[in-house]
């Protein structure tokens, strides 16, 4: 049968990831509603897809449906070039496309912007595609809607669902129903880079797991006048994406910030959160951990003090990670191979999630509602939907790209990376466990009040409760 692909292109800038807050570029911070850079759309075409059958691994004999399955996205093939989560989507939707040859799968691909738009007409006509992509800020009213069909059993059953990272499912997940597969790659932005010989010449011999041996450590790196750890909050978005929505997990757990963007009762002002906040203004305004600048610099300039050794640790994003260790690489080989990953120390009162890092996937491969009406062309699409976020995918990125998705794999061969680069991948999607991005949900009108009260926060000019007080009615006036 003819296999169509429906695409409209678009020069953009490449990203790293889906995510609607931070890290969307591994070169370019994104601001704290940042979405990638976008231009007018060239005109359509269309293009035969790939049609060799020996191309993927996908089982065809089990599907009893023989007709048109549509599937919308926005991995362009502009886009694909140099993005790994793209480039894997694209390569495994076509592995799926060849494996079953009686199936018409129409491809309707759309620049990101446009993608955006047109899917969120659809949805107010009730016409969406048969399979799209899904972005967590909308899983609560479409569900409401019933838009969307109810995975939550599928997925649960699923032969990979022992290997699924489940914290990535949280904005797709709705009262207690799952919406989606969480699709294409995600990076932290919670990342601690230490130099190894820095710490072990301060009597460590890996960067401390609690804050209070991190402030034992600062007595010895500020008699040498290095800082301890550099920190930029001068966009006001990195305290909240780098810093606050990992130590805020500490305290609340997951299901606290499930709660906010599910609205089903979590408040800023719930106890458990308002102590992360009161430690976060302890950490910058009672300690000498930081750099004194921390408010008035960028991660960007923060980073240049660890680059330049007058810093011994950094806290900041993947994309951050890339900059130091190209840079260092080429400037000073030694001090690249002792890059160390580490996640923040643990506070003294935090119960919660002591390993944990801040990773998203901002979308996920949905079914409309309405497939389930054909039950042959429901187990078709929810094939597609689990094979191209399956172990097909992670593999893909993760051998080509050092990159992760949904599925954790542990035995991918990243040999052909240097060591940083593998012990990032490691440090990032094997031996970490994951929390949410805050300002990846929600909306920017919340966020934008949050930022700004953060900032006042750690000068010491607002108390935990005023943020926390400020932040819920944003919040209720506004989500």
């Amino acid at each position: 049968m003819k296999k169509k692909v429906i695409s409209i292109l678009l020069s953009t800038a490449m990203i790293a990831s889906a995510l609607g807050g931070c890290g969307s570029s591994p070169e370019t911070p994104a601001a704290d509603t940042a979405v990638p850079a976008e231009t007018p759309a060239a005109p359509a075409e269309t293009t035969a897809a790939p049609a060799d059958d020996t191309a993927s691994s996908s089982d065809s004999s089990s599907l009893a449906y023989t007709g048109e399955l549509e599937i919308m996205h926005y991995s362009t093939s502009e886009e694909s070039q140099g993005n790994g989560g793209s480039d894997g989507f694209r390569t495994v939707l076509a592995d799926w496309d060849a494996a079953h040859p009686d199936i018409t799968l129409t491809q309707n691909i759309l620049a990101n912007a446009e993608y955006k738009t047109q899917i969120a007409t659809l949805a107010a006509a009730d016409d969406l595609p048969d399979v799209f992509l899904l972005q967590g800020m909308n899983t609560i009213e479409w569900a409401k809607q019933g838009l969307v069909y109810d995975l939550t059993d599928t997925i649960k059953a699923s032969p990979y669902y022992s290997d699924y990272n489940t914290a990535y499912f949280t904005p797709f997940t709705t009262e207690d129903k799952i919406y989606g597969f969480p699709c294409l790659t995600g990076g932290t932005c919670t990342v601690v880079l230490y130099d190894k010989q820095m710490w072990k010449d301060a009597g460590y011999d890996a960067f401390p797991t609690t804050w209070a041996d991190v402030e034992a450590a600062s007595e010895y790196f500020n008699g040498q006048g290095i800082t301890t750890v550099a920190f930029g909050n001068g966009g006001k978005w990195q305290a909240n994406s780098c810093f606050m929505s990992t130590l805020g997990n500490r305290y609340t757990g997951p299901e606290w910030f499930s709660g906010l963007i599910a609205k089903s009762g979590a408040s800023f002002e719930d106890a458990e959160f308002v102590a992360s906040l009161a430690e976060t203004q302890r950490l910058f305004t009672e300690t000498k951990i930081f750099n004194p600048d921390y408010n008035a610099v960028t991660n960007e300039d923060a980073r240049e003090y660890y680059i330049a050794g007058t810093a011994a640790a950094f806290i900041g994003g993947n994309w951050d990670e890339s900059y130091i260790a190209a840079t260092l690489q080429e400037s000073d080989p030694d001090k690249w191979a002792n890059i160390g990953f580490a996640v923040l120390p643990q506070p003294a009162d935090a119960t919660k999630a002591p390993n944990s890092q801040n990773i998203g996937l901002g979308y996920a491969v949905a079914i409309n509602s309405k497939v389930a009406d054909d039950p042959d062309k429901l187990a078709a699409a929810i094939d597609l939907a689990e094979y191209i976020t399956g172990p097909a995918f992670s593999s893909f990125v993760a051998e080509k790209y050092a990159l992760g998705g949904l599925t954790k794999v542990s035995d991918v061969d990243l040999s052909g990376f240097d060591q940083i680069t593998q012990d990032f991948y490691n440090w990032s999607y094997i031996d970490t466990e994951t929390c949410e991005i805050y300002d990846s949900y929600i909306n920017s009108a919340v966020w934008d009040v949050f930022n700004t009260d953060l900032q006042d926060l750690m000068n010491g000019d607002k108390t935990p409760e005023e943020v926390a007080a400020n932040a819920q009615a944003a919040y209720e006036a506004n989500y």
